[in-house]
């Protein structure tokens, strides 16, 4: 690739690239080829200006080599990376602003004054229209309002107004329009899968693959609480999908051979094989978009509330209109009152600041799935944490392993790990992660493998019963036993650490000790929440009253629950609910998804189950719990702006009606200011909601 260093600091350079035209998906494509550069640490691809900057570290002769090696034909990027950029959109919509602007100006300067008369009647047709059928269709809008002010403007042959009235209008609504694809297109990428790793079926044996390994016609395996990845035909096995983030069924669909499977959707229970029809998750993001779209879930009550105020202050207007110009007989004064709408700006600047606060929440590593939890999360009084991977560390280690059986604890970690690597949880990747350090490796050589969610695991591995996970699950529910001789050493097992049982024939092979580290943020993350407003800070967890006292007290919750089960969690919740509190569960796991659903505000760790971030209303970032005050402090904001809005809103507006009936301003004016009102509070409530230092503005 030829270009040109424009400049150059330190750890950054602008470079021009030489090339006729630089299209959106070749800037796209190039930004990924340069963000994947493992000296690169960030690229911006301008694909007007055919520029780039670059900010790496280390030589730059290595960033110089990469660019002079690039080319687009070699260079290999995911569809998703430029089908689903928002690049494009952008270019549309400021084409669209730049187009309509330089149209307007070429009118005024260069139409002949009939010409120009003639055009804006045209134009003036689709907006009398849009009026005529509202007001037929029993309704009350603002574009009655519009409607009427350029018909009046018409019938007084005022036509500067009348186009001046269109353009606004015509301005403002591709800035809603704009403002409300991108926002949505945010959401909807960060909603969009991100699964790296499937299991592939090849030659009779499941190998872990990079998704972009598989293709249409491939066999893929999925098991319990896995995210279906693809769209694809059931081949064999039976379950049971959870469909709602796509067709909004409430109870989980049965999947057996000959079903038909869609990305995104989660297998509640059962295991399938699913021969892959669609593999290039672009299929995923474009139904999100829809949903997002067409869901109730993004209006917020404020949004509602807006639109229906709205609404409802028309005939007012109308009224006053009539009054006007009954008591004055001037046209003029009456025409002021009418060019002023209310309903405009709250229409625009309402779900633009919901859509805006969700953007906002985006770059702080927040995924928000609709308005209206964000403003549960700012009424919630109630926060409920489950413990392992949320208030601990996601990322548990294998301190020890102590065999209780003839065989090396070399040997029983690979065991487990070879069960173990199927799920996602954060125990189980412990194990994994051990047996990975260790260097210890194995065949898939187990035969079906049953999960049993917050309890364990249950498989055949050459010709031997072997089951994993808690004390009930496998000395109560599987009846196993310590072998003789060695209570002892059973008894004498470590208390600090969790404990995981794994036993083989009915009798205790293993007990693997994983400590969980306590997040270093949690006791402040807690005591932040509670500044915030939160009354009641509870933790429940699955592990022994020994363990959760421990943790309970160093983090400073309220209250903490121990051993409880996953239906207990999600009693817990509706309990509180009837007691009229609103209650936020935060968790990561499999077993947290009831407790998640029944909640008024799911929030789910980023990095923990794909269940859990399915189900969940909220998605935070593992890397800190901090997260959930920045949540906090962006819904309390958004209240705020609202609030600020609607005083903005009236104040400003009923301003110019005052002005416009004492004379003091003509009816072209009074369209100019309310338009131009109606666009800085719009603009303004796009801009961010947390200063720099994360308090709010």
């Amino acid at each position: 690739m030829r270009f040109r260093i424009l400049h150059e600091i330190k750890g950054r350079m602008r470079i021009h690239i030489f090339c006729g035209q630089l299209s959106c998906r070749e800037a796209d494509i190039l930004q990924y080829g340069l963000s994947i550069q493992p000296s690169v640490t960030m690229a911006k691809v301008y694909e007007r200006s055919r520029d780039a900057v670059i900010c790496y570290r280390g030589e730059r002769d290595d960033v110089i080599s990469v660019l002079q090696r690039f080319s687009h034909k070699r260079q290999w990027a995911p569809d998703h990376v430029w089908q689903n950029s928002g690049r494009e959109v952008n270019r549309y919509y400021q084409d669209k602003l730049v187009w309509k602007t330089c149209m307007r100006m070429t009118g005024k300067l260069f139409l002949p004054a009939s010409v120009r008369a003639a055009a804006v009647c045209c134009r003036s047709v689709r907006f009398i229209w849009k009026g005529v059928c509202t007001l037929w269709g029993g309704g009350m809008g603002g574009s009655v309002l519009d409607g009427t002010a350029i018909a009046v403007s018409l019938l007084r042959r005022d036509m500067d107004t009348a186009g001046s009235v269109m353009y606004l209008l015509g301005i403002g609504e591709i800035l809603e329009e704009w403002t409300h694809k991108k926002s949505v297109d945010d959401l909807a990428r960060s909603m969009s899968l991100n699964i790296s790793r499937v299991w592939l079926l090849e030659d009779g044996k499941e190998v872990l693959v990079d998704v972009e390994r598989v293709r249409p016609g491939d066999h893929v395996v999925l098991r319990m609480g896995n995210v279906i990845p693809f769209d694809g035909v059931v081949v064999e096995g039976n379950g049971a999908v959870n469909q709602s983030s796509m067709t909004g069924e409430a109870l989980p669909v049965p999947k057996e051979k000959g079903g038909y499977v869609y990305a995104g959707t989660v297998l509640e229970e059962g295991e399938l094989r699913v021969c892959v029809k669609e593999s290039s998750g672009s299929n995923k993001y474009e139904k999100i978009v829809r949903m997002i779209e067409e869901s109730e879930k993004l209006k917020s009550n404020a949004e509602g509330k807006a639109a229906r105020l709205a609404d409802r202050l028309v005939p007012y207007t109308l009224l006053g209109t009539a009054g006007v110009y009954l008591l004055t007989g001037n046209a003029s004064k009456a025409l002021s009152v009418l060019m002023v709408d209310f309903s405009c700006a709250l229409k625009l600047a309402m779900p633009v600041s919901v859509l805006s606060a969700i953007r906002e929440a985006g770059t702080h590593g927040i995924t928000v799935k609709g308005g209206t939890f964000l403003e549960k999360v700012s009424q919630a009084d109630t926060i409920i944490f489950d413990k392992t991977g949320t208030l601990t560390r996601a990322r548990p280690t294998v301190v020890r392993v102590v065999p209780f059986a003839g065989e090396s604890p070399e040997e029983l970690l690979r065991i487990a790990a070879c069960l173990e690597e199927h799920f996602p949880h954060s125990m189980a990747r412990a194990v994994v992660h051990a047996a990975s350090e260790k260097g210890l490796t194995h065949e898939e050589t187990h035969s079906r493998v049953e999960y049993i969610v917050a309890h364990g695991i249950s498989s055949m591995i050459d010709g031997r019963k072997v089951v994993i996970g808690s004390y009930h699950f496998v000395f109560e529910d599987e009846g196993c036993r310590i072998p003789e001789g060695l209570e002892e050493r059973f008894e004498g097992l470590p208390e600090e650490y969790s404990h995981l049982y794994l036993a083989i024939e009915g009798q205790l092979a293993a007990v693997i000790c994983i400590e969980d580290p306590l997040r270093e943020e949690a006791a402040s993350v807690v005591a932040d929440l509670r500044k915030a407003g939160f009354s009641k800070i509870v933790m429940m967890t699955g592990d022994s009253q020994r363990i959760a006292s421990s943790i309970a007290s160093r983090v400073g919750v309220d209250e903490y629950y121990s051993e409880v089960l996953p239906e207990e969690k999600a009693d817990f919740v509706k309990k509180e609910q009837a007691a009229g509190r609103k209650v936020i569960m935060v968790g990561d796991g499999i077993n947290d998804s009831p407790a998640l659903s029944a909640a008024d505000v799911g929030i789910a760790i980023s990095d923990g189950a794909q269940i859990a971030r399915e189900i969940a209303d909220v998605t935070v970032e593992a890397d800190n719990l901090s997260g959930l005050v920045t949540l906090r402090s962006i819904s309390s904001g958004l209240e705020g702006r609202i609030r600020k809005n609607y005083v903005w809103i009236v104040g400003i507006n009923s301003g110019l009606i005052l002005l416009g009936v004492t004379g003091r301003i003509q009816p072209t004016t009074s369209a100019m200011a309310h338009n131009v009102s109606t666009l800085v509070i719009g603009l303004n409530s796009m801009k961010n909601l947390l200063k720099a230092d994360g308090n709010n503005v």
